[in-house]
């Protein structure tokens, strides 16, 4: 009977892993086997969910989550804002001070 292949590489898959490396001691940026461990069992999720998780809220943590600003609003996009005002409930400024 051939050998049955393993769940890595019988999914077909796009993204590329990457090789993780447990630190010897828990470090501000690096954790023990024992302590991701831990966390799995602590929060009921296998250690790869423990790693996604600490990924995602890095991310939240650190990443912008809005476009860059580009630069000062064009003639055309003050004027949509403009458009977009009810009349006579506000004014116009032009600068802030």
């Amino acid at each position: 009977m051939p050998a049955k292949p393993s769940a890595s590489r019988s999914k077909s898959s796009t993204a590329e892993g990457i090789l993780l490396r447990y630190r010897d001691t828990d470090t501000p940026y690096g954790v023990t086997r024992k302590t991701a461990n831990q966390l799995a069992k602590t929060l009921g999720l296998t250690e790869t969910q423990v790693i996604h998780a600490a990924l995602a809220h890095f991310a939240r943590q650190n990443l912008p989550r809005y476009e860059a600003d580009t630069g000062p609003l064009t003639k055309e996009q003050q004027e949509t804002i403009h458009e977009m005002q009810p009349s006579g409930r506000m004014t116009v400024k032009e600068s802030l001070f």
